[in-house]
């Protein structure tokens, strides 16, 4: 049987926390592993625990019972040696306080997915965007009680504020206590004679909030930008979710990106590959030369440093990957292909071995092509 953890070990807190540092450690792994975020093997069980520990810790009375009995000790968390009882089940699954006074607990409002499409050079240099979400807010008629302005919301009598109903029953194995949402305020402990207009009773509307999203140099496709606290409004003044802006960068029609580097293809005709030379190539931030050595091969890849993308986390930028394509004149004037005519005398008619033809006069490959197209 598997040994539960420690519930203070599980919130990473010390048995001196206050209930607040509680529901900040459980904030912050809860939106760590929450299995809609958290898709890793393993993360739906850390989440469980998380719960599970919040659960006990989060209520003063469990907690005191729990500091001095542990998981198994004592009388439990109300329901005989060594567990739960049936009250702290139906607070799990309907969220009733099981103490009598104040219906359902808070709950945190659900996260948002915002889809955004960025340009290929916002996503290396960065941009700043505007964007609307539509969301639910807090009801500025009624503040968020769902009572018209000028009225309250009032004890419901069903269940005396509780949010639950209990009903005894006796069988041939004792007293058996049947818990059960209220079904006059749903749980809320309170009802409203007096709806307010613009929500009707609800306390939230829906409304479209204008966000300014700073998006950092080096993002790329696919990555998530979490804004805390922008998601949906949590229940019963529980505190809102988080909007999570999952970004796609469209294509660019000259580069392509592989991870901090840019890449690029260009066609340069047989004399500059042969003689070399520089040439003038587009980057991201603009015309720049690149020198190509003589010889240079198609396919080869030439490099330009600190011409790629930002280091998302860190200094520096990749570089811009040149790939040169050699290329090979189909139709020639006159005079080229006369000068190429005298350029092929002065070549072996077979290959060597490894591909090399051989040389006339002691000279090698380059010289003679520099002799005849007139290079220095």
């Amino acid at each position: 049987m598997a040994v539960k953890r420690d519930y203070y070990e599980v919130l990473g807190v010390g048995r001196e926390a206050t209930e607040d540092d509680v529901r900040r450690a459980f904030r912050k792994l809860a939106r760590q592993y929450h299995p809609d975020v958290n898709k890793d093997e393993g993360a739906h069980a850390r989440f469980k625990e998380i719960n599970e520990a919040y659960e006990v810790l989060a209520d003063r009375e469990k907690r005191q019972v729990y500091d001095r009995f542990g998981h198994n000790g004592g009388q439990g968390f109300g329901g005989g040696p060594g567990g739960f009882g049936i009250e702290d089940i139906f607070e799990t699954f309907f969220g009733a306080s099981g103490r009598g006074g104040g219906g359902r607990r808070p709950a945190r409002g659900a996260d948002l997915r915002y889809d955004m499409e960025i340009g290929f050079e916002e996503a290396i240099f960065g941009a700043t965007r505007e964007i609307e979400v539509p969301r639910t807010v807090t009801c500025g008629r009624c503040s968020g009680d769902g009572a018209e302005p000028g009225t309250s919301p009032e004890r419901c009598p069903t269940c005396s504020g509780s949010g639950e109903l209990r009903r005894v029953q006796q069988s041939i194995f004792g007293q058996f206590v049947n818990v059960m949402v209220c079904d006059r305020c749903r749980g809320a402990g309170q009802v409203i004679a007096s709806l307010c207009t613009d929500c009707r009773g609800r306390g939230e509307v829906q409304s479209t909030r204008k966000l300014s999203i700073t998006i950092p140099p080096g993002v790329d496709e696919g990555q998530q930008m979490q804004m805390r606290g922008e998601g949906e409004l949590g229940a019963r003044n529980g505190p809102p979710g988080d909007l999570y802006i999952v970004l796609a960068v469209a294509q660019h029609p000259t580069f392509k990106r592989q991870g901090s580097d840019i890449l690029l293809d260009v066609s340069i005709n047989v004399a500059l590959a042969a003689l070399g030379g520089e040439i003038e190539v587009p980057t991201v931030d603009g015309p720049a030369r690149l020198k190509v050595p003589a010889g240079t091969q198609s396919g080869r890849v030439l490099r330009i440093r600190e011409k790629g993308v930002p280091h998302l986390r860190g200094h520096g930028r990749g570089d811009q990957q040149v790939r040169v394509r050699v290329d090979v004149p189909k139709q020639l004037s006159d005079e080229q292909r006369r000068l190429f005519e005298q350029l092929a005398g002065t070549f072996a008619s077979e290959p060597t071995a490894n591909g090399q033809a051989a040389g006339k006069g002691g000279k090698g490959l380059f010289d003679r092509v520099k002799d005849v197209l007139g290079g220095d």
